[in-house]
């Protein structure tokens, strides 16, 4: 089964509000940190902080709490 990720960086004050998030909402996640993958780099750089649920489906911020719970399921 696959786990939620967060795409994100250090420093990113955005990302940062994503995993303040998740945590509220008691979500197992894993962090990956885009800027050491020149193809994450590419994908996500002006993107992050963007949520991958199990279902590999993405929901990029912005995003409220509710949001965030409904695409958790």
């Amino acid at each position: 089964m696959s786990q939620v990720i967060l795409y994100s960086t250090d420093g990113c004050h955005l990302c940062d509000l994503a995993q303040a998030q998740l945590d509220s909402n008691n979500t197992h996640y894993k962090i990956v940190d885009i800027i050491d993958d020149v193809d994450l780099v590419n994908r996500y750089g002006t993107r992050i902080p963007v949520v991958l649920n199990k279902d590999n489906k993405e929901l990029g911020w912005p995003f409220e709490l509710n949001e965030l719970q409904q695409f958790l399921g």
